[in-house]
Order: C-alpha cells, then structure tokens, then sequence
C-alpha cells in the first residue's frame, strides 16, 4: 500500500467532510453515532484527520460489526467516486499492517494542504506534532490505550447498574473529559499547530487528536479543530463555497435534536468563512 508523506496543494470538489478520532476497534467507539453522521452527511471528499483505527489489543480484540459498518460504507463511497485522503495519527496502524477488513481505499499521509474554492490553504495534521516526545513514544500510546480499555469496560458495568441514558455522560467520561482538559489546559497547543501552519505561509490549520472541537482565529491565522467521535461527536465541513463548518455535536448525535437534511447547513454550529 503506497504511504505518501508528502503533502500537495488539491482544490477538492464539491463538499469535503473532515473526521478525526474515531477509534474504530477501541471500546470507546461510538461506530453507530459515525456511520449515522456519514450517512446524512454524504460527500465528495473524506478527509480522516488521525486515529480512525484504534487496533492495539491484541489480547483484548474488540473489532464490531458497527466499526466494520463505518469501513464498508466509506469503501462504497469510495467505489461510487469519493476521494478519501487518510492522514496518519498516533494510534493508527502502519498503512501496510492495517487488516484487510479494515483497509480503506484512500491516499495515506502524514500530512495534507486542503486547499478551498477561494483559494485559501490549510495544512492538514493529525495534531500529536503538539505533544512531547515522550507522550508520543510508540510505547505511550500502546499503554495509553490499554489504560484507556480498563476504564471502558468498568463504565460498561457501572452503566449497567445505573440504567443511563446512553448520552449521559458516566463517571469515566467525565474523569477521562476532565484528565483531557488538564492535559490541553492553556490552549498552548492550538498555538503550536498554528505556528506550523504559519511557518509553511499557510492560513490554517485543521487537526484532530486533542479531543477539543475548535473553529476560530485567535491567534492570527484559522485553527479548526475536528472534535472526536467518544465525546464531542463533532466534524468539520467545506461544502465548496469558502466556508468551513462544524457539524454534529452530541444533541445531533443522540437525537436530541432533530436531524436537518444534509447540505450546506445541516447541523451546523459554528461556521468561518474563509
């Protein structure tokens, strides 16, 4: 499978949707809530900013048939022309040691520059760039990631007991949210990536990895956030007409609020033109 680290230039057609952190094998999945949002947000051009593929447990495999519903539809839309580009993050698999079952035809990066219809570029990363070298040691994001199992699988059982509505928030979500926002505290990090973009005479910035949905342009230049499908259930849009939107959100995911038809602004929270 040809992996590709350079990033080119490409003005995408039509609509391009922009997902990060999926976690496809991992407990903290929510594959169902994913291929809901794919499905009523249908696109020309699937960015996947990092960590789609979560596949570190080996003793503890936790491949369902909803994370393979997510890789069959992407797959067909890719068969009826959609253009995926796949940008690397710390949890996914290298390209060539992705199992067949989850291997989706797209073009493997470790970076990308979305270019929009008005001409402004963005620098696409997965956004661990932001992180120590220690934090992103192979071994770290392997320990991480079991850590992060333990902890599903006893919100598993306290949901069980507790009989929750399954968009509220238990007592891991709001630890493991809390640990996050401590860990991210200072917006430092939005501020590296936007460097980064800045020093390749960039406009912007689109990430993922932290887990914080974001869209906005503190610091001189765009900094646009993905979200993640565990907590914030939230994505980026350019629909082709020079503005990038977030879309879902945890009301839209668990049918709080009720889905508007797909298109330039269905679930739209927050939209820049750029």
């Amino acid at each position: 499978m040809p992996f590709d680290r350079s990033f080119r230039p490409h003005v995408s057609q039509g609509r391009t949707l922009f997902l990060s952190d999926l976690h496809l094998g991992a407990l903290s999945s929510r594959a169902g809530l994913v291929l809901r949002f794919l499905q009523d947000n249908p696109a020309e051009t699937y960015v996947l900013v990092g960590d789609i593929l979560d596949l570190w447990h080996p003793l503890l495999p936790h491949w369902c048939a909803q994370d393979q519903a997510v890789i069959d539809h992407l797959q067909a839309r890719a068969r009826a022309g959609a253009r995926l580009i796949y940008v690397r993050g710390n949890h996914d698999p290298d390209p060539a040691m992705i199992p067949p079952h989850a291997r989706l035809k797209a073009q493997h990066v470790t970076s990308y520059i979305h270019k929009t219809a008005k001409g402004k570029r963005f620098l696409v990363l997965h956004g661990d760039e932001a992180d120590s070298r220690l934090i992103r040691l192979h071994s770290m994001t392997r320990l991480g990631s079991l850590i992060d199992h333990g902890l599903r699988r006893c919100d598993r059982v306290l949901r069980k007991l507790s009989r929750r509505q399954p968009q509220a928030r238990g007592v891991v979500d709001r630890l493991l949210a809390a640990a996050n926002g401590l860990r991210y505290s200072g917006r430092r990090y939005e501020r590296h990536m936007v460097d980064l973009a800045r020093a390749k005479g960039l406009d912007g910035v689109i990430c993922g990895h932290f887990h914080i949905a974001a869209l906005h342009n503190h610091f001189g230049l765009t900094y646009a956030n993905c979200g993640d499908w565990v907590d914030s259930m939230t994505a980026l849009e350019d629909a082709g007409d020079g503005v990038l939107r977030r879309l879902g959100g945890r009301d839209y995911a668990f049918g709080v609020a009720a889905p508007r038809p797909a298109g330039r602004d269905g679930h739209a929270h927050k939209a820049m033109t750029q």
